[in-house]
């Protein structure tokens, strides 16, 4: 690695088409676990201009039980799509719904009915999890998580709280951001660059919607960071050409939304993970039950990776935990703290006695049978938070301590 490199991530808003797809899939999770806890979902969404089709397999017992339509216009209403001139709103989209039982082949293996008598794994399949102390060595609390996506989400948010609390009235769901930081010694210095792209009423111009932007979302964001200059930011203002901070650099973005872009759920799964820092497995979280190990063998390697960090082992730690459909114990785990001083076996070993890693575990352990899920949707699963964001919990220090010293 260069002793010197620029590194950014994005994030995006719940007003994002892709977004849009994640909290509706969520959503009828959430109303599944609600009917009951051991129901199995697996939901895609898709959206257009004036269209929602919502598909995949549900439990057969709920499957006559859900308004699939209802959930979806309820969580566009809650995203912010009410006005029927945005081409796509709560109350005039049409929903189509095609859903349908889950397949008896996929069950038998997961209800532990197949030919291992255990709760087996949803699917095969590698999920990484990755935590980093980068962000407290720079004085910012990060959750652990990599400074770039942590800042890009902080943004997103931002945007839209100003947009809901009506402080920016003239902005619209849709949105991404966009950090670049400088690392100098694997350790962040500087940030570099900002994009911020927002959806906007048409009467906004630019000018003032720059100035509004960054008085009321980046400045208040980034500033107290030390990583950027406030002065620097405020004497830019004027500058709508700025190589620093790029506001709408189009012009305009008064379309946006499903009227402007397709959207499906499981696309932005660099954003909902660690922002492109880490390795990727390739399987996205929103609609999927947590039998489906994409979604909670993620958030147990992403809980294993935290509890490594914050016990001092490492610095950095990335985890992949691999299964076989049908199989509860892992076909292997693989914990790298990148510190000669814990080798990846001793560490993969002592994590193997430390963390509960069969399905069933997981899903007992980080109670994830509640429907929690549309919250996930947007602003990253991992460094949130939340009460039920279980799995950013740092409950395993000492546990993991231990288990390395014998």
């Amino acid at each position: 690695m260069p002793e010197s490199y620029v590194f950014t991530s994005e994030s995006v808003t719940e007003g994002h088409p892709d977004k849009v797809c994640d909290k509706i899939s969520d959503s009828v999770l959430d109303a599944a676990k609600t009917l009951d806890p051991q129901n199995r979902v697996a939901c895609e969404t898709l959206v257009t201009e004036g269209l929602v089709v919502i598909t995949g397999e549900v439990s057969e017992a709920c499957l006559h039980k859900l308004d699939f339509e209802k959930i979806a216009r309820g969580a566009i209403r809650r995203i912010g799509y009410t006005d029927p001139a945005l081409g796509f709103d709560a109350e005039g989209v049409n929903v189509e719904v095609r859903m349908k039982p889950q397949s008896a082949d996929i069950s038998v293996g997961v209800s532990g009915q197949g030919l291992f008598k255990e709760m087996g794994a949803g699917d095969q399949g590698m999920m990484f999890g990755y935590a980093t102390n980068e962000g407290s060595k720079a004085g910012i609390d990060t959750q652990l998580m990599p400074v770039p996506i942590f800042l890009a989400h902080l943004l997103s948010r931002r945007l839209a709280e100003v947009r809901k609390q009506g402080t920016l009235p003239k902005l619209l769901p849709d949105g991404k951001t966009q950090v670049s930081v400088k690392y100098h010694g694997g350790q962040p210095v500087s940030i570099r660059n900002v994009v911020v792209s927002c959806h906007h009423r048409k009467e906004y111009k630019l000018a003032d919607l720059r100035a509004d932007v960054l008085e009321q979302v980046v400045i208040p964001v980034l500033a107290p960071t030390g990583l950027i200059d406030e002065q620097e930011l405020r004497v830019e203002k004027d500058n709508i050409s700025s190589r620093m901070v790029y506001i709408n650099p189009t012009g305009i973005f008064s379309e946006g939304g499903p009227k402007a872009d397709a959207g499906l759920t499981g696309r932005k799964i660099i954003v909902d993970t660690y922002g492109g820092m880490g390795r990727h497995g390739g399987g996205a979280f929103s609609g999927k039950d947590p039998s489906k190990v994409d979604r909670s063998a993620a958030y147990m390697a992403r809980y294993v990776a935290k509890n490594v960090v914050a016990a001092g082992l490492a610095d950095d730690c990335e985890v992949q935990i691999a299964y076989a459909i049908g199989v509860a114990e892992p076909v292997s785990v693989y914990v790298d703290a990148f510190n000669p001083q814990y080798p990846a076996a001793e560490l993969s070993a002592a994590v193997r006695k430390v963390f509960p890693l069969k399905p069933a575990e997981i899903i007992s352990h980080l109670d994830l049978l509640r429907p929690i899920y549309e919250p996930t949707a947007a602003y990253g699963h991992f460094g949130r938070t939340e009460e039920t964001f279980t799995w950013e919990k740092t409950d395993k220090t000492e546990e993991l301590i231990k288990a390395l010293e014998k």
